[in-house]
């Protein structure tokens, strides 16, 4: 069994990113942007903005956060994605979630301008993406896809499960396999028998947010296992795959955490690089 270390990818996909704005620094003689809209005072949304800021300084991003309280008027933080729509030196914009209750969480996708949506929500990305365009991806699945294709670059023909059907996850997994010619199957927690449809996988990815739902007799030998879950238990912190069990028959598996997580974040900053290319043309 081997350890898809994802520290390790997203530590490479970093200096392959910090080249990459030194190039574009030289070429166009300034550097992406990215501004992220942090509401409120919740800790697991300040950590990742955190992250966030720390990995874009170490590629060498313009990096802003901008804070505002739990309170702040829905029209007040639109009203300012609007004025980041037209700032030049912004290339992506990103609006942490969750949200408070009185924001509208689809009004303020929607008012990111689609051409600086690195959380790749926006209507129009999702569209692209779905009909084989270019577009933004969300930052998770494109994680996962890119630890899947380095471990396995030819996914022709490859039988693939993805658990969980979210909008952020399993959706646009979907789309990324099926991109692959991958045949892809979608479950979720009413899929009637899900240990059977996972048996068939050569790669498994669990978006469901179910602790350990994936056991060690639903993973044939052999199969590519990536687990996005984060779930907080009396045991610590464990992914929707039931590591133990699983690491003793799939060929490769992600651990929780220092699996999927790191990459996110790394494809956030890919992302935004990705936008200001874009934008040059």
């Amino acid at each position: 069994m081997i350890l898809i270390d994802g520290k390790k990818a997203a530590a490479e996909l970093r200096a392959e990113l910090k080249q990459e704005v030194t190039e574009l620094r030289e070429k166009h003689n300034k550097v992406p942007g990215l501004t992220v809209i942090l509401i409120g005072d919740l800790t697991p949304s300040q950590i990742y903005v955190r992250n966030k800021e720390k990995s874009a300084n170490e590629v060498g991003l313009k990096s802003e956060v901008i804070k505002y309280p739990e309170s702040v008027e829905e029209k007040t933080v639109l009203d300012k994605i609007k004025e980041l729509n037209s700032d030049e030196t912004v290339s992506g914009i990103l609006v942490q979630l969750p949200l408070p209750k009185h924001i509208n969480k689809q009004k303020v996708i929607e008012t990111i301008d689609p051409s600086k949506d690195v959380d790749g929500f926006h209507p129009m990305n999702v569209g692209n993406l779905s009909s084989g365009y270019e577009s933004s991806v969300p930052c998770t699945p494109l994680g996962c896809y890119l630890l899947i294709k380095k471990f396995e670059p030819n996914l022709n023909g490859k039988k693939a499960v993805v658990v969980g059907r979210s909008n952020l996850n399993g959706k646009p997994m979907t789309q990324l396999l099926l991109k692959e010619n991958c045949t892809v199957t979608i479950t979720h927690s009413k899929t009637k028998d899900l240990k059977a449809e996972c048996l068939e996988a050569d790669i498994i990815v669990a978006a469901v947010g179910i602790p350990e739902l994936v056991r060690g007799d639903w993973v044939k030998k052999d199969a590519i296992v990536i687990d996005v879950g984060i779930n907080k238990t009396d045991k610590g912190i464990v992914g929707d795959v039931h590591f133990d069990e699983v690491s003793k028959n799939a060929k490769a598996i992600t651990p929780v955490p220092g699996g999927v997580g790191p990459m996110t974040i790394a494809c956030l900053l890919k992302n935004t690089i990705d936008c200001f290319k874009r934008s040059q043309i």
